[in-house]
């Protein structure tokens, strides 16, 4: 199965998620969702998804020299990114809850004809 669609729905929030415990950078970010279990993700994952929340007025950057080198780029959560990233627990927990329902029903079903 292709998870791209489904990793695209998802990964916006957990981003801003992230963002949300403090300023940080990209880098730092992919180590984030990595720990999580996103798996495999890139820069050319994750910079698109930044861009979005930038412009949605989400996040903002500033730009100051790394300790290790080259400039970085530093992203922090704004008041509209809070309550965003609070609409999206909502509407995540909502469609959790009744993928679940749904999923765990069709299991407990294949389970039975599996066994019967």
């Amino acid at each position: 199965m292709d998870d791209s669609q489904l990793l695209r729905g998802v990964l916006e929030g957990c981003v801003l998620g992230i963002i949300a415990q403090g300023e940080t950078y990209g880098y730092e970010i992919l180590s984030e969702l990595e720990k999580a279990g996103f798996e495999d993700l890139l820069e050319g994952t994750l910079y698109p998804v930044l861009t979005r929340l930038e412009k949605k007025g989400c996040i903002s950057c500033r730009k100051a020299k790394s300790p290790f080198g080259p400039i970085r780029k530093y992203f922090s959560i704004t008041k509209e990114g809070e309550i965003y990233f609070s609409e999206f627990q909502d509407s995540y927990a909502k469609i959790t809850k009744a993928s679940e329902y749904i999923l765990k029903q069709t299991y407990e079903v294949k389970e039975e004809q599996d066994n019967g």
